[in-house]
């Protein structure tokens, strides 16, 4: 048995999940581990490479959890579009593919299997393995390969405590496998949602009382603009953590007037290399501190590369040409580093926008635009220009009903006292909602 399961099964009575199927003990995931892994005994061989097709719930994390037991390459799929699903599955060719209803367990076996060699080195060691595919923001989604027993391990060893966190990504998501096993490994309770609204997230936060809320910038706007702390009681909130895009400064302090008792936190990963520690100076600021053991980083031309323990072994469908030789990994974030060590993320190298050689990020230009009323939120990206190769862009969501030429006049004003006169949005587009991801990252382009 794994140190997790085992750690899992001692653990016994504590709140381990709920769920839209109810509240668990760790005892009873422990006891639902063991029946799952009972079934698959008969039904599939140790060190095979399996899909599991489902949401994240109590049953699903057992079957993830019984999956690591047999030694498994597990290939989380949590998608509702057969396009996409079949696209993953055609990556990855697993020998299993196994379909969740509720806790009924549905196996389909593909006895035609050719295995990538990354894939193939864990099956022939006995390591359990894990793939993950990236957002696919800017092209093809990649799979990207882990090792799952040293990814579980670098979770040994943490102290027990007492909290409620509810896991906002997904465990085909680095960030929610993370909150996964650090919750687990620290015999807290996690707060699985049915669905990602805002007015929803809020009540299950005032329900159960939750201590932690990791989740993106824009679903924690979309929370400001839906006032769900005027309408629940979320005093219970002692940290929010944010990551996975660009935090704009103006929202960030929005926030702290909006949580005012509750502690602001940065945090920052990547897919390839697993989620590092950081602490932020303040609630109130966007500079940080990388401050993890297990990850290494330097920043060469103003992007972060790293290096930790717990990264990709590669990709199975993309070339490694954002590793060097000798393992570091190029972000694509741009950072500038302050003279006490402290971050500051300035965004993606893929978003900034070029404006005659001038260089623009989307988030600054946000968080000035977000600072002018009856602005509710917005998305800053370069468009087209023949002159200067690119102009910035910007789509806006007005609170109200507000004249739009006159928003675009007050944008503009705004803009022009706060920014150079090449990041002052030139092309503007009023819209209903902002477009996002299903992992609740913005969506940037026409």
């Amino acid at each position: 048995m794994s140190w997790l399961n085992s750690h899992i099964q001692n653990l016994n009575e504590k709140q381990a999940i709920t769920d839209e199927f109810g509240s668990f003990s760790y005892g009873q995931l422990h006891q639902q581990i063991l029946q799952y892994k009972s079934f698959l005994d008969h039904s599939i061989d140790d060190c095979q490479v399996v899909a599991i097709l489902s949401d994240y719930n109590f049953y699903s994390v057992a079957l993830f959890l019984a999956l690591l037991e047999k030694k498994a390459v597990i290939v989380p799929i949590v998608s509702a579009k057969s396009e996409e699903i079949e696209r993953r599955l055609n990556v990855v060719t697993p020998h299993a593919i196994i379909r969740l209803d509720k806790n009924q367990l549905e196996i389909d076996l593909n006895s035609n299997i050719e295995l990538h060699t990354m894939v193939k080195s864990l099956v022939v060691s006995k390591q359990s393995g894990l793939v993950i595919f990236s957002s696919g923001s800017t092209g093809e989604p990649k799979a990207m390969i882990h090792n799952l027993d040293s990814l579980v391990n670098s979770y040994h060893g943490k102290k027990i405590k007492n909290f409620n966190m509810l896991v906002f990504l997904m465990f085909d998501h680095i960030g929610g496998l993370n909150t996964l096993l650090n919750t687990f490994a620290m015999g807290a309770r996690i707060i699985l949602p049915a669905n990602r609204n805002p007015e929803y997230i809020a009540g299950l936060i005032e329900k159960y009382q939750v201590h932690i809320l990791p989740a993106s910038p824009t679903f924690l706007n979309m929370m400001l603009m839906e006032k769900v702390q005027d309408k629940h009681n979320l005093k219970s909130l002692k940290m929010i953590t944010y990551g996975t895009e660009s935090m704009p400064e103006s929202l960030l302090l929005k926030l702290k007037v909006a949580f005012p008792r509750t502690k602001l936190l940065q945090t920052f990963g990547t897919s390839e290399t697993g989620i590092s520690r950081t602490f932020s100076r303040s609630s109130t600021s966007l500079e940080m501190k990388l401050d993890d053991p297990n990850t290494q980083y330097k920043i060469i031309e103003g992007e972060l590369w790293l290096k930790s323990k717990t990264q990709v072994m590669g990709y199975l469908n993309a070339s490694m040409e954002s590793f060097t030789e000798d393992g570091w990994f190029k972000t694509g974030d741009l950072v500038e580093e302050l003279p006490d060590g402290y971050l500051k993320i300035k965004g993606r190298s893929k978003e900034v926008i070029n404006v005659g050689g001038e260089k623009v990020s989307p988030s600054e230009v946000e968080s000035i635009v977000l600072e002018v009323e009856g602005v509710s939120d917005c998305t800053a990206y370069g468009a087209k220009n023949s002159i200067t190769g690119q102009m910035v862009a910007i789509q806006v969501v007005l609170e109200g009903v507000i004249d739009k030429k006159e928003a675009r006049a007050l944008i503009r004003k705004h803009c022009k006292q706060k920014l150079n006169n090449y990041k002052v949005p030139a092309k503007f587009e009023f819209v209903e909602k902002t477009k996002f991801s299903d992992r609740f990252k913005k969506k940037r382009g026409i």
